[in-house]
């Protein structure tokens, strides 16, 4: 989708669908909207007054220029009427809890509304939220053209037939005061940045994992790095052996796919503070090894990639916004198959800090590539670490589907940054305890550690990843009831991958970069 900003009168817009919007209980609107009731010579007032439309939260109603004698290209608008042959008014909800999570919504729902209209392929809409809400134009336009483009998401398709090209092709942002043009533009361009790097998250998880091989990610990688300008290295299984990585090539010999190691940069000219890192769990696909998954929605296992896709997604943003600060993304990228080479339970590996680690499951593989990343992450110093994992089913049973990650810390201000990250981004995450008593059941009778602790709990599966951390700030996010949706979650999330993720990283290293 392409997405303009321009000064005027929505009224004047030659698109196929107009959008404006109302908040709960307001009997006669006013603003942008009440110029297109005006138009349509009380169109949108005669709804409210016969109860058909109120103004509630994700409802929408639709009205015809045509009534009024007005069509897309005439002189209509000349005459008080539009120029798009319809026009659709998005409920905002309550006026007092209208935030910018709400904007956003509402320019999801509006956009996916339009997207089920015949014939609609441009749109034009207001800033949601810049006008009587009060909020600041640049960051309500950002939340206009992210929901947009959320809203908008289709999946890549492999049928045989050409699939017939669905969904909007142009959103254009009118702003009617010229002094807040500029801030419009800006706010545009910022939600545009991260939207994109959403999708392209989105498009990473969805891939089906024979075409998207750990060879294949760091190509993706490598690509988007060049466009971006991003530094980008990729180490191979023979530069990973060489740093010790025993513990994260273990994992990989049981597959044909060779393991990459990708790193990313964000380093602005004249940066040197300690960098903020990112660090991804990469499982292009998880068998479990020879501890073999039930087949029943294994297929779902091509999103164990997750971690890393929102880390290479974040980077994207990051780098497209030329956030001022220092960023590294680290994604660990490997299939985890059962063949004859395969590591086996019982196996005791040792890791580039030189620790070892006994396995009790090779299905609790995505900790032991996190063991040799973190490990790997010391070198650069960094003011703190953060790493995502689709890790544990138990999160989804602690904290439900889609709604709450799991977050893991051994430094209380780094927990406060990412929960006040995880608030502004709408990517929200609950804590959990890192007691040092959760470490007992993971020690091993001949290895420092064990891979796995049964059912003990999500804390203990923190503690084996928080083993390999030396020297610096550590947070873990467990985000495997997050990642992939069987149905569509809401306006902004449609069936598959979410992108989850990437506005949280985003929001966290712009807040680092501010404080810095």
């Amino acid at each position: 989708m392409e997405l303009r900003v321009e000064q005027g009168n929505i009224a004047e817009s030659d698109v196929d669908l107009i959008v404006v919007n109302l908040f709960a209980g307001v009997t006669a609107p006013g603003g942008a909207t009440g110029a297109i009731d005006r138009a349509l010579n009380g169109a949108i007032s005669r709804l409210i007054a016969q109860g058909d439309f109120s103004g509630e939260a994700e409802t929408t109603a639709l009205l015809y220029a045509r009534a009024n004698g007005g069509a897309a290209g005439d002189e209509a608008a000349d005459e008080g009427g539009l120029r798009a042959p319809r026009a659709l008014i998005v409920g905002l909800g309550s006026s007092e809890n209208f935030g910018i999570g709400e904007i956003r919504r509402a320019a999801a729902v509006a956009a996916q509304a339009a997207a089920k209209l015949k014939g609609v392929k441009s749109i034009a809409t207001i800033v949601h939220g810049a006008g009587i809400a009060g909020h600041d134009a640049a960051a309500a336009a950002q939340e206009v053209a992210l929901g947009t483009l959320l809203a908008s998401y289709r999946a890549k398709q492999y049928g045989r037939e050409a699939a017939v090209e669905a969904g909007l092709k142009s959103c254009t942002v009118v702003e009617y005061s010229a002094a807040k043009l500029e801030d419009v533009a800006r706010g545009v361009t910022r939600g545009e940045a991260i939207g994109r790097a959403v999708c392209s998250a989105r498009d990473l998880v969805n891939e089906p994992a024979n075409l998207l091989t750990p060879v294949e990610m760091a190509a993706r990688a490598r690509a988007m790095a060049a466009e971006v300008g991003l530094a980008c290295t990729v180490l191979d299984e023979a530069a990973m052996a060489e740093e010790g990585m025993g513990i994260l090539l273990a994992v990989s010999q049981g597959s044909a796919n060779p393991a990459q190691f990708v790193i990313l940069e964000h380093a602005p000219v004249g940066s040197s503070e300690a960098p903020l890192i990112l660090v991804g769990k990469g499982i292009t696909f998880d068998t479990g090894g020879i501890s073999l998954k039930r087949t029943g929605g294994m297929w779902a296992m091509k999103d164990d990639m997750g971690g890393a896709a929102a880390v290479i997604g974040a980077m994207e943003a990051i780098g497209r916004l030329g956030v001022p600060r220092r960023v590294i993304g680290i994604a660990p990228c490997v299939e985890n198959m059962p063949d004859g080479e395969a590591f086996r339970p019982g196996d005791i590996v040792t890791g580039m800090t030189g620790k070892t680690a006994e396995i009790i499951s090779t299905d609790a593989e995505g900790r032991l590539i996190l063991a040799d990343a973190l490990a790997y992450a010391a070198r650069f110093e960094p003011s703190a670490v953060v790493d995502l994992a689709t890790l544990t089913g138990a999160i989804g049973t602690a904290l439900g589907m889609h709604i709450r990650a799991g977050l893991f810390s051994n430094d209380g201000s780094l927990e406060e940054r990412l929960m006040a990250a995880g608030d502004r981004s709408g990517e929200r995450l609950w804590p959990f305890p890192m007691d040092a008593a959760y470490e007992k059941p993971i020690k091993s009778d001949m290895a420092e550690v064990k891979n796995s602790a049964g059912r003990a709990g999500v804390s203990s599966s923190a503690k084996f990843i928080e083993h390999f951390t030396e020297g610096y700030p550590w947070a873990h996010l467990d985000i495997a009831n997050m990642v992939l949706a069987d149905s569509r979650i809401n306006a902004e999330t449609p069936k598959g991958a979410t992108g989850y993720g990437v506005r949280l990283l985003v929001a966290l290293a712009e807040a680092d970069a501010a404080a810095s």
